[in-house]
């Protein structure tokens, strides 16, 4: 049983293209029974992975730099850095309306940390991103969303 969006997402992109701002209230029912609402005016930066993307370009800017010297190093070191690359390009622009629905309960602190990533990954697969695509987001906010719950 998939979750449900009854609402269109409408946002306005402010800060150059950097977040956005709901201009309408938005929702989720999630298949689990959790409802979520999202006020308008709330902000989003969607799925957050600016910085995979800015790994990714330091490590290979660093590959260039230690295989002047150490040619092995370097190509791991780049071989890191287009896995990162790999992986930044896998879920950019994937999942607008499940990011703003986590980034408010991240936000709120409604629900823990782990249902609220548990409502996430069922709210990709209700928008249609696919099953390894969600997996592979679900995993980037158990591994690294602890630095933004509920930090206001």
């Amino acid at each position: 049983m998939m979750g449900r969006f009854p609402l269109p997402l409408n946002v306005q992109l402010i800060n150059g293209g950097e977040l956005a701002r709901l201009l309408t209230e938005f929702m989720y029912h999630d298949p689990e029974g959790q409802s979520v609402r999202v006020p308008a005016g709330f902000e989003t930066d969607f799925a957050s992975v600016r910085p995979l993307r800015n790994i990714a370009v330091g490590l290979l800017a660093l590959s260039l730099l230690v295989g002047w010297f150490l040619p092995m190093l370097g190509a791991a070191v780049g071989t890191a850095g287009y896995g990162a690359l790999a992986l930044y390009a896998s879920v950019v622009g994937y999942g607008h309306a499940a990011a703003t629905i986590h980034d408010r309960l991240y936000a709120t602190g409604e629900l823990t940390r782990y249902w609220s990533d548990r409502v996430f990954y069922h709210a990709l697969r209700s928008s249609g991103v696919a099953r390894w695509r969600a997996w592979l987001m679900y995993a980037g906010v158990r591994i690294g969303g602890h630095w933004r719950y509920n930090k206001q």
